[in-house]
């Protein structure tokens, strides 16, 4: 049976409430951020997704993260600046979460729980797949580049299902 995350409630990047259940009937890509990470470069990567598919339905969702390396270490408002500046990122970016250990975010518990396979996020850039219904669908480690064939098929299968 497939777990919605549309009952969890998130904080975006200027502090408002927002509940998942807003993007109900949207493909979503979750991604865990990070501004000084060998895998920031994907910036670039996301936003291309994001200006090719946003039309079609698909949101890409940003969670700052400094769980690994130390490499989020900038405020809410730092994060969003270097995003624009540097990358042009026009997705929707979150408030700094954590992600692992015991203040791990609801979110967070949730898609490392349900997802295939279930775990621990490992490092930053690691990708969550999640159908209109808010199921999760699939999971893509750090190095699964945001052009991948792989995503992106599957992110065409969801968004025409």
């Amino acid at each position: 049976m497939n777990v919605s995350i549309a009952d969890i409630t998130v904080k975006t990047i200027d502090g408002k409430d927002k509940s998942l259940s807003d993007y109900l009937g949207k493909v979503l890509l979750i991604v865990n951020v990070a501004s000084y990470c060998g895998y920031t470069s994907q910036y670039k990567g996301l936003e291309k997704l994001n200006q090719k598919y946003r039309s079609s339905g698909l949101e890409i969702l940003g969670f700052p993260c400094n769980d690994f390396g130390a490499q989020e270490p900038g405020t809410n408002e730092e994060i969003a600046q270097f995003c624009s500046l540097n990358y042009g990122v026009n997705f929707d970016l979150f408030d700094k979460v954590r992600i692992l250990g015991s203040q791990q975010h609801p979110l967070y518990a949730r898609l490392t729980k349900e997802a295939t396979p279930p775990g621990d996020v490992s490092w930053n850039f690691e990708k969550f797949l999640v159908n209109k219904k808010g199921e999760i669908v699939g999971r893509y480690k750090s190095a699964v580049s945001p052009d991948s064939s792989e995503l992106v098929s599957a992110i065409d299968r969801e968004l025409a299902s």
